[in-house]
């Protein structure tokens, strides 16, 4: 396959994902049942672990498709959103599908799609599914929210997995954490094994309360402890395994103490996962546009969507380890917490500049400034940009942050890909 017949059929993939576009956001499975069956039901063939979370799940399935495929077994992994294109969502042993592959599958799911016409979300998902017939494991991260979320159409899975819990997507998903916790326990299964991460208290009791209503078989781990760290990796442990993290932040002792628990009951179901496996694993699981660093223009440059308040209180406990001044380069979509993430984040001393997230609903710029500066009024400079490019000019000595989106932080990347070719 060539670069331009690639890029052919990338552009193929996007004309047939973007008619559907306009049907939007449904929650509800029925659509989902009703175009798998017509597709063979393809989700029946492939065992899976389903992951949920408002934070993290991302970082847990990386690990989790990183140790499997370092076990041996050909590993499926399903996320969502993709970066640069939409090969990403789909990954095979730690790979993009083939463009060429996800194509085929897409085509296969249009042929049988029929009234009501399935989402955008829908029809990639099961275009997952087709891809994932011939996998031994299928690592499915949810999109959004669990119970009405269309990948929550397995009736087994091996192990239901929440990571993490807080307030984002509340206008789908209901105002309080309660709610919320409602929404990602529809995950979980009668009799079912369930993995879950910490949560806030409000959270914790209605996964509970599902927990025992569906007799679930559940684990709730600790976070890894920290034994040593570098610039680039970080020494942990957790139920009594020692390993190497290559993904940065304390939030990483969360994930990792999550996928570890993962693991070990996978073990228990009969699956071979050596501690070699773990440990190779674990270190070399990646996980772009999360703490990622880069370059721009000779500068390191960190990446992150940091688009909510937890994840971007995760990103500012990590930057305070990082040279001062803090320069953000910021852009976010309408439907965010602006106000909880800009408090988050911004500090005395820092500059902000803020630009649009192109292609999607983006926050008025004028509007975030106003926020920005009541939340922060010390810092040393707030301005908007019409666009990323010009934004990039702003960035000066110290730390350089580009954050808010991981929409912005996947242009970004499509941009810097795009200089090198």
């Amino acid at each position: 396959m060539t670069p331009d017949n690639d890029r052919a059929i990338l552009q193929s993939i996007n004309e047939l994902l973007e008619r559907y576009e306009r049907f939007g956001i449904h929650l509800g499975l029925e659509t989902s049942h009703q175009l798998l069956k017509a597709l063979g039901n393809p989700h029946h063939r492939t065992p899976v672990i389903h992951v949920a979370g408002t934070n993290g799940k991302g970082s847990v399935c990386a690990y989790l498709s990183s140790v499997l495929t370092a076990a041996g077994y050909r590993v499926g992994r399903y996320t969502s959103p993709h970066l640069v294109d939409w090969t990403e969502r789909i990954c095979i042993n730690q790979q993009p599908i083939a463009a060429e592959l996800l194509y085929e599958a897409l085509q296969r799911v249009e042929a049988a799609v029929t009234e009501p016409t399935p989402t955008q979300f829908e029809v990639i998902t099961a275009a997952a599914w087709c891809c994932f017939e011939f996998v031994d494991i299928a690592i499915i991260e949810v999109g959004l929210g669990g119970r009405l979320d269309a990948t929550n159409v397995c009736d087994a899975p091996l192990v239901s997995v929440i990571t993490s819990i807080s307030r984002d997507h509340w206008q789908r998903l209901g105002p309080t954490l309660a709610d919320i916790a409602y929404e990602k326990a529809g995950i979980l299964k009668q009799d079912g094994a369930a993995v879950v991460g910490p949560l806030p208290e409000e959270a914790e009791s209605v996964v509970r309360q599902r927990i025992s209503e569906l007799n679930c078989m559940d684990q709730w781990p600790q976070p890894a402890v920290l034994l040593a760290q570098s610039a680039h990796q970080q020494t942990v442990t957790a139920a009594g395994m020692t390993y190497d993290l290559s993904l940065p932040g304390d939030v990483q002792l969360v994930n990792s103490g999550v996928a570890i628990a993962t693991l070990q009951v996978l073990r228990q179901q009969g699956w071979e996962i050596s501690d070699d496996a773990i440990t190779t694993g674990m270190k070399t699981a990646t996980w772009p546009g999360r703490l990622q660093w880069t370059q721009w223009q000779g500068q390191p440059l960190l990446l992150d969507g940091a688009h909510n308040e937890a994840a971007a209180l995760a990103l500012r406990q990590y930057v305070d380890r990082l040279e001062p001044p803090v320069h953000w380069l910021m852009g976010m979509l309408s439907t965010k917490d602006h106000a909880a993430v800009l408090a988050a984040l911004l500090r005395p001393g820092d500059s902000l500049a803020l630009v649009p997230v192109p292609g999607h609903s983006s926050a008025d710029l004028p509007s975030l400034m106003a926020v920005a500066l009541d939340r922060c009024p010390e810092l040393t400079q707030c301005q908007s940009y019409p666009n990323l490019a010009t934004g990039l000019q702003s960035f000066s000595t110290g730390t350089n942050v580009l954050c808010g989106s991981l929409y912005l932080v996947g242009q970004f990347l499509a941009q810097a890909a795009g200089a090198t070719e």
